[in-house]
């Protein structure tokens, strides 16, 4: 027990310090050169000068918001998949990322919106309206909020946002090159003030998530054995749903939807840590945000000058884990 303790110390340590470490490279590294003492120097005597304002008004806090959603959406895609039951479950799969689309693609097409700080803010009353509406549709059956009646109507629902969505932006192609890049994911050219908008809601959501992390454990196990320990199953769905609006949505909000990350972190830290969530949540967590830090660095370099967008990069590292995670669970059947 005591070795395990201290592998989940180091584990954690490691990932932590692993992030702070692909923050500050995030910040070196990039079209426009920097160094270290650069860095530095633009924190202990600003100067204003080119290098300066690149660190401070852009490097920074595309460092701090790739961290902050990396997490955001990895800890969502731990309790979808705890709620679910589905390995292969993510965000996307309640129409968090449909939902916010189509509501910015509404924005723009509808009523003219250009800034991103109102993308965010409808991006997450989207993302809002499609978790209420999925546990709608969800619990209409008799049987409730069961993990399948919940992933069918997420799966209706993000297919027919994602109609929806794209029938407009077909109707209005100014509004396809202005949100098109948003669509894509991405945490280039996003300000600090948008974070800091969203942090209260992902901080909310992460303790609420460190809160019921033992009553999750315990839903693991499945529905009868939840009931039968005394855990209001129901009410606990109710607050995934909340705590993957705060997280998912707010992580949309700022960044656009970025896929994958939900469904491979989860397996990552269970393999690595196991599967209780007083552990998995903070885990996941580090392993989403160093996921996101490192691609969005690589996305900077594969056709410099130029950059892919970070949502591009997740979905070319997540494919072949998603095809083996799936492949796995096929065969395990």
């Amino acid at each position: 027990m005591k070795s395990s303790r201290l592998f989940v110390l180091l584990s954690m340590t490691g990932s932590f310090l692993l992030m702070c470490l692909l923050i500050l490279a995030s910040v070196r590294f990039g079209y426009q050169q920097t160094s270290f003492s650069q860095i530095i120097a633009s924190f202990n005597a600003f100067d204003g000068s080119n290098e300066h304002l690149i660190i401070q008004s852009v490097r920074v806090p595309r460092a701090l918001i790739a961290a902050a959603i990396g997490a955001s959406l990895a800890v969502a895609g731990v309790l979808m998949q705890t709620l679910t039951k589905n390995p292969l479950a993510s965000p996307s799969i309640f129409g968090i990322n449909a939902g916010a689309g189509l509501a910015v693609v509404m924005g723009v097409t509808l009523f003219g919106v250009t800034s991103i700080q109102m993308f965010a803010v409808l991006a997450f009353i989207g993302a809002a309206v499609a978790m209420v509406s999925v546990y709608a549709l969800g619990s209409l059956d008799q049987k409730g909020l069961s993990p399948l009646q919940l992933t069918l109507a997420g799966a209706a629902l993000s297919a027919l946002f994602g109609s929806v969505t794209q029938g407009l932006l077909v109707l209005n192609e100014s509004a396809l090159e202005q949100v098109l890049f948003w669509l894509a994911g991405s945490v280039q050219g996003r300000d600090l003030a948008l974070l800091q908008t969203a942090l209260p809601y992902l901080a909310a959501g992460f303790i609420i998530a460190m809160f019921f992390s033992r009553s999750f454990n315990v839903l693991a196990m499945g529905d009868d054995v939840a009931n039968g320990l005394g855990v209001k199953t129901g009410v606990l769905k109710i607050w995934i749903g909340i705590i993957v609006v705060l997280l998912a949505g707010g992580a949309v909000a700022v960044a656009g939807p970025i896929g994958f990350i939900g469904i491979m972190i989860p397996h990552l830290a269970r393999k690595w840590i196991g599967v209780d969530h007083r552990l998995l949540i903070p885990m996941s967590a580090f392993l989403g945000a160093n996921l996101l830090l490192a691609a969005d660095i690589a996305a900077r370099y594969v056709i410099m000058p130029q950059e892919v967008p970070v949502g591009v990069m997740t979905a070319i590292i997540g494919t072949p884990i998603f095809i083996y995670i799936a492949r796995k669970v096929g065969t395990s059947s």
